[in-house]
C-alpha cells in the first residue's frame, strides 16, 4: 500500500519524525520529497486506525498532514530498470555489476550478474554502494557471513566471490528472496543459503561478517540478535541511514558491547563498521 503524505509546513524534521513514526507499525520505506513523503507498507499490515492515531499525536506542533492510500500492484521491476535505461555499474575498479540484457559491459576482477526485478540492489543506491566498497577492501578467504536484507543478494554474492564460505543472505520479502536465488545461480557462487524472514530464521549460529543494509528504526530494532550472532572479532557493516543517525547507531552498538571501528558516507547516506572484542 502506498500512502502519499503532504506535510505543512514542509521540513526534513517533520518528515523524518513522520517517518519514525510510521516504521513502528510496519510501514518499510519511504520516500520524501519537497512537500511531504510517500510511505510504503504491505497491504496485510495497513490499518487505517492506527494510522489516524499516528498523525492525530504527531507531536511537532504547527505542522499539518494530510493523507490518502492507494493499491500499488506488483512489478517487474527488470523491465522498469530496462525501461529507464539501467546501465552497469562499476564500483572500487573492481567491480561490475550489471544484468542479463546489457551489452558492452566493462572488465572487472568480480563481475557480478544482477537481474533485480523486485528486489533493492543494484548498486546504484549510495548504501548498496557504501557496503560493496567495504566488502571489496576486506579478505573473506574462508570466513562466513551473514547478509541481513539481502534484496538482490548483490553484497553476499560478491562475498562469496571473493571468498567467502558459508554465506547466509536473509530477507523478509518473498519476491526478494526468489529474485536472490536466481542472482545466485546465475553467479555461480557455491554455499550461498537463501532465507525468508527476519532475526527469527536466524539459528544457533555464528558468522566472521555480518552486512544489515536495512534502515535505522530496524538496524536498532535487531541490533542485539545480530550481535548474539558474533564472536570475539566479527565485524558487523551496516548502512541504510543517513549521517546524522550515526550517533543514534553508534550508542546502540556500544550498548551492546561493540566497539566502533570506522565510518563512511556518500551524499548524507553512512556506513559504519562494528566489532566485537
Amino acid at each position: 500500500m502506498q500512502v502519499r503524505l503532504d506535510v505543512k509546513p514542509c521540513s526534513e524534521v517533520a518528515t523524518d519524525v513522520l517517518a519514525a513514526m510510521l516504521g513502528e507499525i510496519g510501514y518499510e520505506s519511504f520516500v520524501p520529497d519537497g512537500e511531504g513523503v510517500t510511505a510504503f507498507v504491505p497491504q496485510g499490515k495497513y490499518d487505517e486506525e492506527q494510522l489516524k492515531s499516528i498523525l492525530n499525536r504527531f507531536p511537532l506542533e504547527g505542522v499539518s498532514v494530510e493523507w490518502q492510500v492507494s493499491f500499488v500492484p506488483g512489478q517487474d521491476w527488470n523491465e522498469e530498470w530496462e525501461k529507464n535505461y539501467f546501465k552497469p555499474i562499476v564500483v572500487g575498479d573492481e567491480c561490475v555489476i550489471h544484468s542479463t540484457f546489457h551489452k558492452d559491459v566493462p572488465q572487472a576482477r568480480y563481475d557480478v550478474l544482477i537481474d533485480p526485478k523486485m528486489a533493492f540492489g543494484t548498486g546504484h543506491h549510495e548504501t548498496t554502494t557504501l557496503m560493496l566498497q567495504a566488502i571489496l577492501a576486506t579478505d573473506f578467504t574462508g570466513r562466513s557471513v551473514l547478509d541481513m536484507g539481502c534484496g538482490t543478494a548483490v553484497l553476499a554474492i560478491l562475498a562469496g566471490m571473493k571468498g567467502a564460505s558459508p554465506v547466509v543472505a536473509v530477507d523478509i520479502d518473498e519476491f526478494a528472496t526468489e529474485n536472490a536465488q536466481e542472482n545466485v545461480r546465475l553467479n555461480r557462487v557455491p554455499d550461498i543459503e537463501i532465507r525468508l524472514g527476519g532475526v527469527e530464521v536466524l539459528k544457533q549460529e555464528t558468522f566472521d561478517f555480518i552486512f544489515a543494509n536495512i534502515n535505522r528504526n530496524i538496524l536498532l530494532a535487531d541490533m542485539h540478535a545480530y550481535v548474539d550472532r558474533m564472536t570475539s572479532g566479527s565485524r558487523l557493516f551496516m548502512s541504510g541511514f543517513y549521517v546524522e543517525d550515526i550517533p543514534a547507531i553508534q550508542a546502540e552498538a556500544e550498548r551492546l558491547g561493540l566497539r566502533m571501528a570506522g565510518h563512511a558516507e556518500k551524499n548524507r547516506w553512512a556506513r559504519v563498521e562494528c566489532v566485537k572484542d
